[in-house]
C-alpha cells in the first residue's frame, strides 16, 4: 500500500507532506459537501407517505421502487465504463440535475405514472454517479499518496450523505406542515442543484488524450475498451469477483428496507409530523456506522461476520417489539450494515487493479440493484400478507446465510488484513 508520505506519480517532489495533505482535504471537502447535498432531499423522509395518500398500495409503491432499481441496472455498467473513459466528474455533475428533474415532476403533477417517471430519472441519476464517485476519490487518494486514507474518507463521506438525510428529516417537518408536499418537492429540487455545483469542484486527474485525434474517436472506443477491461477483470480476478458479490449481498437488504421505514414507522404507532423524528433515530446510526471505517478495517472475518449477523438480529427484533422504542435496535442494526458495507467497499477498491475501475464499481451496483428488486418483490408479498413489522423480521434472514458464509470460509489472509 502508498504510504501517505509517496510523493505525486509526475512533477517534482511538493516536499515532507504539506502540498498532498492539501489536495486531499479539499478533495474531502468537495466530496462531503457533494454527498450532504445530494442527501438534503426534503421529500425522503415522506415520499411513501406521499404515495399512499396519494392513493397508491402498498404493492403499487414496491412496483415503484422496483421501477428504480431496474433504471439502475439497465445504465449501471454503461455508465461506469463512460465515467472510466469521458469524464467521472462530468457524470457526477449530471446525477443530480437528472434527479431534480424527476422530483420536479412528482411535484408538479403527483400521479403514479408521474411517481413512475421521477424514479426512471432517480434511477438514472444514481446510476451516473455510482462507480464514478467511488473510482474518482480512490484515483485521486491514491495518486496524491493517500489511498490508505480511502476507508476513512470515503467512511466521513457516508456520515455526511447521512447527516442530510438527518437535516432532510428534521426540515422536512416544518415545511411539510409550512407548504405541504409541494414546498418539500421545491426545496428537494434546490438541493439537487446546489449538489450539482458543488460536483464542478471535485479534482479529477486523467490520462492526456494520445493525439489530435483522440477527441474525435477515444470517446466510443474508450468506453467500449473501459467497458469489455472491467468486465474482464471481475471475470478474471477471482478476488474481485469476490468483493463485488460481498459489496451486492451486505448493501442490498438494508438498502431496501430503508426505504419502508416511514411505513414500519406508522406500523408501530407513529403518525405524521412524528414519522420523521422517528427516523432520525435510524440514521444516526447510519451516521456512527460511517465513522467507525477506520476502526472497522481491525476486523477478523469472524468479526465481521458477527457484525452482519448481530445487525440482522437486531433489526428484527426492533421490528417485532411493535412499539417505537424498537427503533433504537434498528438504529443499531443500520450502524452495523453501514459499517459493513463501508468495509465490503474498501475491499473492493483495493482490489482493482485496472483502469476501469469505475466500471468494475459499477457492477457491484449493479448486482447490488438487482438483488434489491428481489427485496422489493419479497417485501411487498410478504408486508400484503403479514404486515410491516414481519416483514422486516424476515427481510434479514439472507444476511444470517451471508454471515455463516463469511464466518466458516476459510480465508487466505486475516481480513484485518485483507481490507489493506
Amino acid at each position: 500500500m502508498i504510504s501517505d508520505t509517496t510523493p505525486l506519480r509526475d512533477g517534482p517532489h511538493p516536499g515532507p507532506t504539506a502540498a498532498p495533505d492539501r489536495r486531499v482535504r479539499s478533495l474531502a471537502a468537495a466530496l462531503y459537501g457533494y454527498a450532504f447535498l445530494r442527501d438534503l432531499i426534503l421529500l425522503y423522509p415522506v415520499y411513501p407517505l406521499l404515495f399512499t395518500d396519494t392513493g397508491l398500495t402498498v404493492w403499487q409503491i414496491s412496483t415503484l421502487f422496483v421501477i428504480w432499481s431496474a433504471s439502475s441496472i439497465v445504465l449501471e455498467i454503461p455508465s461506469g465504463a463512460l465515467a472510466d473513459a469521458v469524464s467521472r466528474r462530468l457524470l457526477l455533475c449530471l446525477a443530480p440535475l437528472v434527479t431534480a428533474a424527476g422530483f420536479a415532476l412528482w411535484t408538479l403533477v403527483p400521479s403514479y405514472p408521474a411517481f413512475a417517471v421521477g424514479f426512471l430519472l432517480w434511477g438514472v441519476g444514481g446510476a451516473l454517479a455510482s462507480g464514478a464517485l467511488e473510482a474518482l476519490v480512490y484515483t485521486g487518494l491514491d495518486r496524491l499518496g493517500a489511498a490508505s486514507r480511502y476507508a476513512r474518507v470515503i467512511g466521513r463521506a457516508r456520515t455526511a450523505e447521512t447527516l442530510g438525510v438527518l437535516a432532510s428529516l428534521l426540515l422536512a417537518v416544518p415545511v411539510l406542515a409550512l407548504g405541504g408536499y409541494p414546498a418539500l418537492g421545491v426545496a428537494s429540487v434546490l438541493a439537487c442543484l446546489a449538489a450539482a455545483a458543488v460536483a464542478t469542484r471535485l479534482p479529477e486527474h486523467r490520462e492526456p488524450a494520445a493525439g489530435p485525434s483522440a477527441d474525435r474517436d477515444d470517446g466510443e472506443h474508450g468506453w467500449w475498451a473501459s467497458l469489455r477491461g472491467g468486465l474482464a477483470e471481475a471475470h478474471a480476478d477471482r478476488t474481485v469477483r469476490a468483493a463485488v458479490l460481498l459489496v451486492a449481498a451486505v448493501a442490498a437488504g438494508w438498502g431496501a428496507l430503508d426505504e419502508y421505514l416511514p411505513l414500519l414507522a406508522r406500523d408501530v404507532g407513529a403518525s405524521g409530523p412524528a414519522v420523521p423524528l422517528l427516523l432520525v433515530l435510524t440514521w444516526v446510526g447510519v451516521a456512527v456506522g460511517g465513522l467507525l471505517a477506520p476502526a472497522g478495517e481491525r476486523l477478523g472475518h469472524r468479526g465481521y461476520a458477527g457484525l452482519v449477523g448481530g445487525s440482522a438480529g437486531a433489526l428484527a427484533a426492533g421490528a417485532l417489539i411493535g412499539h417505537p422504542v424498537g427503533f433504537l435496535l434498528v438504529g443499531v442494526a443500520f450502524c452495523g450494515f453501514q459499517l459493513a458495507t463501508v468495509l465490503a467497499d474498501v475491499r473492493l477498491q483495493t482490489r482493482i487493479v485496472g483502469p476501469a475501475r469505475a466500471t468494475v464499481t459499477s457492477l457491484a451496483g449493479m448486482a447490488t440493484d438487482t438483488t434489491i428488486i428481489a427485496c422489493y418483490v419479497g417485501y411487498g408479498l410478504l408486508a400484503t400478507v403479514a404486515g410491516n413489522r414481519v416483514a422486516f423480521a424476515v427481510a434479514v434472514a439472507p444476511y444470517l446465510v451471508v454471515a455463516l458464509l463469511v464466518a466458516v470460509v476459510r480465508p487466505v489472509r486475516r481480513w484485518s488484513r485483507s481490507w489493506m
